[in-house]
């Protein structure tokens, strides 16, 4: 390693002749460094503007966010059911009230007289329509089989936030006890609202988790208290800028509820990641005797580079989820991709600025002193330590014993996955005694059919009574079907209700979507539902399916070749974080779909995975596996640049950040846990899902699988065909200090050696 004037003032000269000064190819690190530098209090002054604005342009984003989106838009059933709540908006019933007559019938005079009543009251509200009864209608699928429970079914109108204040206004003057009835609030929309008020709560509780547990992981980490401090404020201004993103964007489009848990798990997480490397850097520097901002300049060019090449490969991974078209996973591209950014530009604008303030008063306040004897030892960052050296030596001579048993033990814990059955999100994603979800379960085990979970199928085009009636009489004989209910009538559209044998989404339910979609008939017909949108979507899906992975493979690729200027590294990088992800899925499929663990962990298994589910905690669990896989990597390629000994380089790699990825993943997990906790299914699986990919993929492939196959590569780790390295060297970037152009033939040499030797 050559450095001209390593105190800032010169350029440092890397291969091709390239400026390191952030002038010349590459990252231009340059310009933010010496503004940083030169002006931090007016940095730190412009993010505490921007962070109160955020604070103000964020504020009430979650009451804006939607707990829908998992339909495809442009599907035949979104077609579908637009239409009919266009024609027929009482067709389909989003509120029911579970009427329970106790000991006697529900044909009960007194009981049937008090039910009237009630249906009379709802069918007068503002805001509600279409409100039907077992009493007015005498329909067997309102019946619960014993004769003690019966439905009344109406729709309340408006957008989902509309909805879900009437709903508020009217619900507590209908449940609870009217004189020999007691009544229960469920149905579509109640289900929604439930699920709202239950993720704000469990956010709140959460965080209220996370963040004291966080603080405390990162005083052990870094040993001093003000040290711990710098990522949680980087975290806090990530979240809060992301919310402000959020707030925004629901002016134009649909955004999930479920997005912000995402926000928080990844404010925190990321910023701690990014912190811990910036942080660790800059006290190395200073270990060396640099001053301040000398040590900020050096953090900026060599960790700083990482770390923006780091939150890049992650956001790659989240924009995949922008190839979909159900908002819901797109929301989580909108949050993942702003939180990433956000938290990549104050670790690296907002956390230098006060690393140049605080200069060594970042190792003020250590608190570790109060737990050993002693003088404290000058730099005690995750990161080093003769362990993770003597780990790297032990596997690296046992490399193909821990290639093969890692690499099976994952494929192994993965299996379970070729069992898994998608389905969507339902009532059973509350806990099981929230009143909505006991309300679908009693009508799941008491009732026939699926009452409220039917299909529709909405009918185009002129049409005789004969004709109606005919094609009635052939969707009745399908062997899935229970009972054909219409139609009902106006102008040249109809529409029928079809109620399948079996429950709303299972593969009963969804074989006879397609069975309907194909029956002829004079008109022309779209078939919606529960199952008819679960149908569309696994289609939408699968359908976008290879453009995203591939979108994430090609992009993923070329930003490790720029980092590498290995052809096989980039290879490696996608198939091992890849093969990270197998024990999260065969354990989300073990636990979630199969119902192990239930009672553990406080929820309703459903028999089934929410379809989109697998694909955001693929975007997710691969994009910060690509955020350790840079860490470990960058550090590598520059002891590799720096000596040109493959085995050395990777030893050094791993015993620089074996400590500190694995202090980050323990982190990161933590706040995944904390998001775990929630009652909702789908946001303790994402969570409790995600931390256990961080921390396979930390402890794991990270450590034993990453060094095992590099060192099984060898030699041919860091080959490129001629015309490839050449762009390397004039686009690519190091961490490293590279050695200076005249030195690069003896390297290459030297390279060759050590190869040789293995």
């Amino acid at each position: 390693m050559s450095e001209v004037n390593s105190a800032g003032g010169g350029a440092r000269v890397g291969p091709g002749g390239r400026s390191d000064d952030g002038s010349g190819g590459g990252p231009r690190v340059g310009g933010w460094t010496r503004f940083v530098t030169a002006r931090p209090r007016l940095s730190l002054l412009v993010a505490l503007v921007l962070t109160a604005l955020a604070v103000v342009a964020g504020s009430g984003v979650a009451d804006r966010l939607g707990s829908g989106g998992w339909e495809d838009p442009g599907a035949q059933s979104t077609y579908a059911t637009e239409a009919l709540e266009r024609e027929f908006p009482a067709s389909q019933p989003n509120l029911l009230l579970l009427i329970d007559s106790g000991s006697a019938s529900v044909d009960d005079p007194a009981v049937a007289a008090e039910a009237k009543r009630l249906v009379e009251r709802l069918a007068g509200e503002k805001g509600v329509t279409g409100v039907g009864s077992y009493w007015q209608s005498g329909s067997p699928a309102l019946r619960a089989q014993d004769g003690h429970e019966a439905l009344v079914a109406a729709r309340i109108t408006g957008e989902e936030k509309a909805a879900g204040e009437t709903l508020d206004r009217i619900a507590p003057s209908y449940r609870g006890t009217h004189g020999p009835i007691e009544v229960q609030v469920g149905g579509p929309v109640a289900v929604r609202h439930e699920i709202q008020t239950t993720i704000r709560e469990d956010l709140t509780r959460a965080e209220l988790i996370a963040l004291p547990v966080t603080l405390v992981l990162l005083v052990m980490v870094f040993g001093s208290a003000v040290a711990a401090l710098l990522p949680l404020l980087v975290g806090i201004f990530a979240i809060l800028g992301t919310n402000a993103v959020l707030r925004g964007l629901t002016e134009f489009t649909d955004v999930s509820v479920f997005a912000i848990n995402l926000t928080t798990a990844l404010g925190l997480g990321l910023a701690i990641d990014y912190a811990l490397f910036i942080v660790r850097r800059f006290r190395e520097e200073l270990a060396t005797g640099a001053d301040p901002s000398t040590a900020v300049g050096r953090t900026l060019r060599t960790a700083g580079r990482t770390v923006l090449f780091s939150s890049l490969t992650v956001a790659v991974s989240l924009a995949a989820m922008l190839l979909f078209p159900q908002y819901f996973l797109r929301s989580f591209a909108y949050a993942g991709i702003a939180v990433v950014l956000l938290a990549a530009a104050a670790a690296l604008i907002l956390l230098p600025a006060a690393l140049v303030l605080l200069g060594h008063r970042v190792n003020s306040l250590d608190l570790r002193r109060l737990f050993r004897r002693g003088k404290p030892r000058a730099s005690s960052d995750a990161g080093g330590g003769a362990a993770w050296g003597r780990m790297a030596d032990l596997v690296m001579r046992r490399a193909p014993v821990f290639a093969v048993a890692t690499s099976v033990g994952l494929v192994v814990l993965g299996l379970p996955f070729l069992g898994v059955k998608f389905g969507t999100a339902d009532d059973r994603q509350l806990p099981s005694g929230a009143e909505s979800h006991v309300v679908q379960q009693h009508i799941r085990e008491g009732f026939p059919g699926s009452p409220g979970g039917g299909l529709e199928v909405f009918a185009e085009g002129r049409a005789t009574e004969t004709q109606y009636a005919q094609y009635k009489e052939r969707i009745g004989a399908l062997p899935e079907v229970l009972r054909v209910d219409g139609p009902l009538v106006k102008g040249d559209s109809a529409y029928f209700t079809v109620l399948p044998k079996g429950e709303a989404v299972d593969e009963g339910a969804q074989r006879l979507v397609g069975e309907l979609r194909a029956t002829n008939a004079p008109f022309d017909t779209k078939v919606t539902g529960t199952a008819a949108v679960l149908v569309d979507s696994k289609h939408a899906i699968a359908e976008q399916l290879p453009w995203a992975a591939a979108f994430i493979a090609i992009v993923t690729l070329f930003l490790v070749f720029l980092l590498t200027g290995s052809v096989l590294i980039p290879i490696q990088a996608v198939l091992l974080n890849a093969l990270s992800l197998t024990a999260m899925f065969g354990a989300v499929v073990w636990v979630f779909q199969d119902g192990h663990l239930s009672g553990l962990l406080g929820f309703t298994s459903s028999g089934s995975i929410e379809t989109t589910l697998p694909v955001l905690m693929f975007c997710v669990a691969f994009g910060l596996s690509m955020d350790y896989g840079v860490f470990l990597l960058s550090r590598i390629k520059e002891e590799y640049d720096r000596t040109g000994d493959h085995r050395e380089a990777v030893r050094f790699g791993l015993q620089r950040t074996g400590g500190l990825i694995t202090a980050a993943a323990v982190i990161l997990a933590v706040v995944m846990v904390a998001i775990g906790t929630s009652r909702i299914t789908n946001t303790k699986m994402l969570g409790l899902g995600i931390a256990l990919a961080v921390l396979m993929d930390a402890m794991i492939v990270r450590s034993l699988l990453v060094p095992a196959v590099m060192r099984l590569t060898g030699r041919a780790t860091w080959w490129a065909p001629g015309p490839l390295r050449r762009f390397h060297d004039r686009f690519g970037l190091s961490e490293g200090e590279p050695r200076p152009a005249e030195a690069l033939e003896e390297g290459d040499r030297d390279r060759d050696k050590v190869a040789a030797r293995g």
